[in-house]
């Protein structure tokens, strides 16, 4: 199976339009976004083409590869313009490996939940990998909003191998489980 992974869109029109692209030439079976699709947040600057009900079009013209998790800045509301569940989590077995997938503002490196071996978040909006007390924490980063000078971007997961990569396809760490 063949996974794609973003997070924090953040309503921003155009880099869902990238994600589409990468989703295009990727071809996964199934994509998971972690959260906070539409909104900006208090905290956050209006992304570039912020335009939250034109990107619920978008994703729902993805529906039926999409795995949604609610983010801290998912509302109610936005069921309401999706044709997909958001769900608080989710969980997959990679390589016997129980890999835990939600937002990131409760569980996180900081917080890991028991029982996982590989925690896959966003929230943050800095990807990365790393290992915190042999659990293989990574952030996917953020597709629209980067901070801490890290790059837009996205996870890539094929069979066993965990690939960080920013928008334009550049490998910015990998790991296999």
């Amino acid at each position: 199976m063949k996974y794609i992974v973003g997070s924090d869109i953040h309503g921003s029109l155009y880099y869902t339009n990238k994600l589409v692209e990468i989703i295009k030439k990727s071809n996964p079976d199934k994509i998971i976004l972690l959260g906070d699709l539409y909104y900006h947040g208090p905290r956050n600057p209006l992304p570039l083409e912020y335009n939250p009900m034109e990107v619920s079009k978008v994703l729902n013209m993805l529906k039926d590869k999409l795995i949604v998790i609610r983010g801290n800045c998912d509302a109610e509301v936005d069921e309401m313009i999706s044709e997909f569940k958001f769900l608080n989590s989710f969980d997959l077995v990679i390589n016997n490996k129980r890999v835990h997938f939600n937002h990131g503002h409760l569980e996180n490196k900081n917080n890991i939940p028991d029982n996982v071996d590989v925690l896959v978040y966003g929230h943050y909006h800095t990807g990365f990998i790393d290992n915190v007390k042999g659990v293989i924490c990574i952030n996917s980063g953020s597709i629209t909003l980067p901070k801490e000078n890290t790059e837009h971007s996205y996870l890539e997961i094929c069979d066993n191998k965990i690939c960080l990569l920013s928008l334009d396809g550049k490998l910015i760490d990998s790991i296999e489980i």
